[in-house]
């Protein structure tokens, strides 16, 4: 059984692969909007799911943490032009107080990957 830890620190890996597939550490990103916030973060996850030899239609669930639910359409505008049609993976999307005050989104992916 192989692990595979990548851009590991102290706390936490970006990056955990196991028999194909990769865990991804929470995400946020930067900006004004939810919508600036989600594309950005959306960003970070295509960097680490390349790092990971996956990609966005090889995710298999994604985990949306909202600071405030009434942003829900706004972050899924964003989000339903990225995933690709046909590829939409198992999802759940709740609301949580995050990490710092002006964080609007965070999101969890697990992918399948290339091992």
């Amino acid at each position: 059984m192989t692990i595979t830890r990548i851009e590991t620190g102290e706390r936490m890996s970006k990056i955990v692969k196991h028999n194909g597939v990769a865990y991804l550490c929470g995400q946020v990103g930067a900006g004004e909007t939810v919508a600036d916030q989600t594309r950005d973060c959306i960003s970070r996850i295509e960097a680490l799911l390349g790092k990971a030899s996956s990609s966005n239609d090889r995710i298999l669930q994604a985990i949306i943490w909202l600071s405030d639910m009434s942003d829900f359409a706004e972050m899924n505008a964003v989000w339903d032009a990225w995933v690709p049609e046909g590829s939409a993976p198992a999802r759940a999307c709740g609301e949580a107080k995050l990490a710092r005050k002006e964080l609007r989104v965070e999101i969890i992916v697990t992918a399948a990957c290339d091992t």
